[in-house]
């Protein structure tokens, strides 16, 4: 039986008590439950290191000299277990832990570290197997550029992850035998409004021809994508199927702008309700640019803005531009009232003048043939392009010496030029060697 603590008061009310109590006198409480008191040994020595705990004389501490002793871990210690036992050094190799510890801290990290990047789900078997298999000669669903594992439904989205796909085309590109075509969005706009068409045909004497449209959608009308499209589908179509039959070049071209013409007319065509719910819109409405390169003879044709430029292979020999724009500004340096360096610095300079579309003026297809004495490269291109090299020699410092056997990679050359001087427009252009060479003779 431990010995009672001699106590002066109660702990409970402070009242006196006497030698021998155990009980208070005032309050009952038990003074048998009052805990011995402790000995007084201070925890913290004068020098400000701990003293060493009783019965640890034998024991050899670090920082016996007064500095730091290094940090010990819990397992770098010997240990017994409840029996006595000595515990194990390591685990055995066949028990999994679960959680790994830190060989620095010692600190145990119960979850396995998290990936730097986060995995997107992969579709639901079930819902996969669901779905329809395509019909034979069918095109498959496209795959998600994100997730490579989704389907991209009609609206351009992946059922999988979501991520919206990237439209067909913000970038396209086209080899046809030796000449090709390169469009792109550029930096500024959310989508591509120009198209290209680009094809070969035969001439009735056997001899090669290359068709080259360029269009641009007029921003300011209605869905100048789909007009674009349509104008250059259908100019091109146009072209492939008049000159095998010996329509002259030019001719040709005539009627191609004409039934691209049409076609984007028909655009304009909708009911009458739509057209009360939006009565202050333009019709679809684009330009249209193009050529026909014969091995003598090169035909251009124009509506609008876009350009035709010709680069002869040696460029010693000056370029040329071949054909006017429809713009406020063309027509300023016509009527003499400004010079051509004071109309394009004008805010007005590329409102146009011409264009296809329903609620255009007057048609005025313009068609013009050369006979070039030399080689050279032709250059069809959009306005998002010239706007970077405007005058001929800066469209021929632009082009790469070999475009005449590169021509896809000229015009993605061409197109770099143009996103690299700030890409505010949609940029495309399609680059056609002169004289058209034999049919096979593709680009190196």
């Amino acid at each position: 039986m431990s010995q009672m603590p001699q106590l002066s008061a109660c702990p409970s009310c402070e009242e006196p008590l006497e030698s021998g109590d155990r009980y208070c006198g005032a309050c009952g409480y038990d003074l048998s439950a009052v805990p011995a008191r402790p000995d007084d040994n201070p925890t913290i020595a004068m020098n400000g290191s701990a003293p060493p705990p009783a019965g640890s004389a034998g024991v050899d501490w670090p920082g016996g000299s007064g500095l730091p002793g290094p940090v010990h871990l819990p397992t770098d210690l010997p240990g017994t277990d409840s029996g006595g036992h000595e515990l194990p050094s390591a685990l055995p190799q066949s028990t999994p832990t679960g959680s790994p510890v830190s060989p620095v801290s010692g600190v145990r990290f119960d979850r396995p570290p998290e990936p730097e990047e986060y995995p997107l789900q992969a579709p639901d078997p079930r819902v996969t197997a669901d779905l329809p298999t395509p019909a034979e000669g069918t095109a498959l669903s496209a795959v998600c550029v994100a997730c490579r594992a989704g389907r991209v439904d009609q609206d351009g989205y992946c059922e999988n992850c979501g991520h919206a796909q990237p439209r067909e085309r913000d970038h396209m590109e086209q080899e046809a035998g030796p000449a090709a075509a390169v469009s792109d969005r550029g930096l500024r706009h959310h989508r591509n409004e120009d198209a290209f068409g680009l094809g070969n045909a035969v001439l009735p004497d056997g001899s090669p021809a290359i068709v080259a449209i360029v269009c641009d959608g007029v921003s300011s009308a209605t869905r100048p994508d789909d007009a674009s499209l349509a104008a250059s589908r259908v100019a091109s179509e146009s072209l492939l199927a008049a000159l095998p039959h010996g329509t002259h070049p030019q001719q040709a071209m005539h009627e191609a702008i004409v039934a691209a013409s049409h076609a984007v007319n028909a655009l304009a065509e909708e009911p009458a309700t739509a057209r009360e719910h939006a009565p202050h819109q333009n019709a679809p409405a684009c330009t249209l640019v193009g050529a026909v390169v014969t091995p003598s003879l090169l035909v251009v044709g124009w509506v609008g803005d876009s350009r035709v430029y010709w680069v002869p292979a040696d460029r010693s020999s000056p370029p040329a531009r071949l054909t006017e724009d429809d713009s406020w500004a063309a027509q300023m340096v016509a009527a003499g009232l400004m010079n051509e360096a004071e109309a394009y610095a004008d805010e007005r300079a590329h409102a146009i003048t011409g264009w296809l579309g329903a609620d255009a003026y007057e048609l005025e297809p313009h068609t013009a043939s050369f006979k070039p004495d030399r080689p050279g490269v032709v250059v069809v291109c959009s306005d998002g392009l010239w706007n970077y090299a405007e005058a001929a020699e800066e469209m021929a410092e632009a082009l790469p010496l070999d475009a005449a056997v590169r021509p896809l990679h000229s015009a993605r050359v061409l197109l770099g030029h143009a996103l690299d001087g700030g890409g505010h427009d949609n940029v495309t252009v399609a680059v056609v060697p002169f004289p058209a060479p034999p049919l096979g003779a593709g680009s190196a």
